[in-house]
């Protein structure tokens, strides 16, 4: 069983309190029982990134820490805004509630608010606090965030690995990259400064909190565009309206997905260079891509110049070759420098060769400009 945390004695009020002696004495408690918060904060943080993952939400980062020693003395230490003489946490143990802290930064507001409901559903949520509803009920610009106090839930406390940890507290904030951002810059600046913040910097600041408030909205409707865009892309393609598609990596994917079959093996990043290869060889829609390699058989294609059945994209980087011949040695990136006797096109026009001894009959595709 914990034992409790005891209070420490104030002092008379006749006599002037020792807040030096009042710190020490927190600190050597706490001392005790650091490691065991370091540890519920690491399983907190372990919980809210197993949740996340499970739910399939998109979030910057995770952090989490105990709090140091140096900065639990400090506050306990805090004097009472109402009496100054004496301290603001009488038992600092206990009532100070961010011994171990979790943060999460996402991208979105919305994913804040989708953290929030992951929150009450993982955790026992002793207290809420939305910084961003307090802000605007006062009508001011601040520190925009939502912090909650939560413990485990006595479904955990039961399982043995969790117990230790049934009695303890932990805070939670959410918050988006950001507003992050602003609450560093502008802690380190307000809580580091040696005298009161002018009051033209303060107001630069509050100017600048709402300016990160609109990009933060700005960003999330990039984002919803963006994703209609990429639903929109992909009922044209299952429909066969190629023309109205552009090409860019997510649209190329899926397209090849659908004539080629999909290859979970392929990074994002090779889809963004033949993006940007069929682009700079004139195809600026997907309808002159399947112009360009309609007649042509990947497999076929592919065990001929590959000796074998390559991956997607290197059956259709032979299908682009089998359509456009030199029109594809010439304007690949890797031949530019010596489109006559360089290797990659050297390596090109064997393949051309090994075609046309099979039957194929190579071609001299170029996309029409629009």
């Amino acid at each position: 069983m914990e034992e409790a945390a005891k209070a420490i004695p104030v002092p008379a009020a006749a006599d002037p309190f020792d807040f030096e002696s009042h710190r020490k004495t927190a600190v050597e408690q706490y001392s005790k029982k650091k490691s065991l918060y370091d540890d519920f904060a690491v399983e907190i943080e372990n919980i809210l990134q197993q949740a996340i993952e499970t739910r399939g939400l998109k979030i910057n980062v995770i952090q989490y820490r105990a709090k140091s020693e140096e900065s639990f003395g400090k506050k306990a230490a805090t004097p009472s805004e109402k009496e100054p003489e004496k301290p603001k946490y009488i038992n600092p143990m206990k009532e100070i509630t961010d011994l171990a802290g979790v943060r999460v930064i996402t991208f979105f507001p919305s994913t804040v608010g989708q953290i929030g409901t992951l929150i009450h559903e993982e955790f026992e949520v002793l207290e809420r606090v939305d910084h961003t509803a307090s802000a605007e009920q006062e009508e001011r610009l601040g520190y925009l965030s939502v912090h909650y106090l939560v413990r485990l839930g006595s479904n955990r406390c039961a399982l043995p690995e969790y117990k230790k940890f049934a009695s303890l507290t932990a805070e939670i904030q959410v918050r988006t990259v950001l507003q992050h951002a602003w609450a560093e810059i502008e802690h380190d600046i307000r809580y580091k400064s040696t005298s009161a913040i002018p009051h033209a910097i303060s107001r630069r600041f509050m100017a600048l909190a709402g300016l990160l408030e609109m990009a933060d909205r700005e960003f999330e409707a990039i984002q919803l565009d963006y994703d209609a865009v990429r639903a929109n892309a992909l009922s044209a393609i299952v429909e066969g309206r190629l023309g109205e598609v552009e090409v860019t990596p997510d649209s190329l994917r899926s397209y090849l997905d659908v004539r080629l079959g999909p290859d979970d093996r392929i990074s994002d990043y090779s889809y963004e260079w033949t993006t940007k290869t069929l682009r700079n060889m004139g195809s600026q829609n997907l309808a002159q891509v399947d112009e360009c390699i309609k007649d042509f058989d990947d497999d076929k294609c592919s065990r001929i110049a590959l000796r074998g059945r390559s991956g997607q994209l290197s059956r259709f980087e032979v299908q682009l070759a089998a359509s456009m011949g030199e029109n594809f040695i010439s304007g690949h990136p890797w031949s530019a420098r010596d489109p006559v006797h360089g290797w990659w096109a050297n390596l090109v026009r064997t393949w051309l060769t090994e075609l046309q001894k099979h039957g194929v009959q190579v071609g001299s595709y170029q996309p029409k400009k629009d």
